[in-house]
């Protein structure tokens, strides 16, 4: 895992957290995920709403590019970097491949998630699903692992 981040890759992974917990404190799944542009600067925070919404399909990457796209365009996310609380799973890392989110950065693990939570879980990382990609897609993890992990075992207790 990669440890080389900076001050704007830490405040958007923070970001990304904190909508993690608020996702739990409103009965969803805990997980948030946060855009920023080529700059670093933030432009949208998503939270998971699968329970609240009735819908499998609403991990926060979804619902972030969803949203950027009906609010801000799709163009938005061209080039963009996502921070996600957890691992995006094969679902999530394919809908930010064909949004054109170029790099991915996530905190806890997808093994850190299947220990937390139990429950079905993919096998295939976004390493191994966005790393054959073209045009190419940056797949860090790690960054602040242990606050995001601490939030899934909330949801575990």
């Amino acid at each position: 895992m990669t440890t080389d981040f900076s001050a704007a890759d830490h405040h958007a992974m923070a970001l990304a957290i904190d909508a993690s917990r608020q996702a739990l404190e409103g009965g969803d799944m805990p997980f948030g995920a946060t855009l920023t542009d080529a700059q670093g600067r933030v432009l949208w925070v998503a939270r998971n709403n699968q329970v609240s919404a009735q819908d499998c399909m609403s991990h926060a990457e979804t619902v972030l590019v969803q949203e950027v796209q009906k609010a801000l365009g799709p163009q938005v996310l061209q080039g963009g970097t996502v921070y996600a609380s957890g691992e995006p799973c094969a679902m999530c890392s394919g809908a930010l491949f064909w949004a054109g989110v170029r790099r991915v950065v996530y905190a806890a693990t997808t093994q850190d998630i299947a220990q937390a939570l139990g429950g079905p879980v993919l096998p295939a990382t976004a390493a191994q699903v966005l790393g054959p990609a073209a045009p190419a897609v940056t797949v860090q993890g790690g960054l602040q692992r242990d606050a995001a992990v601490q939030v899934l075992q909330a949801k575990a207790l």
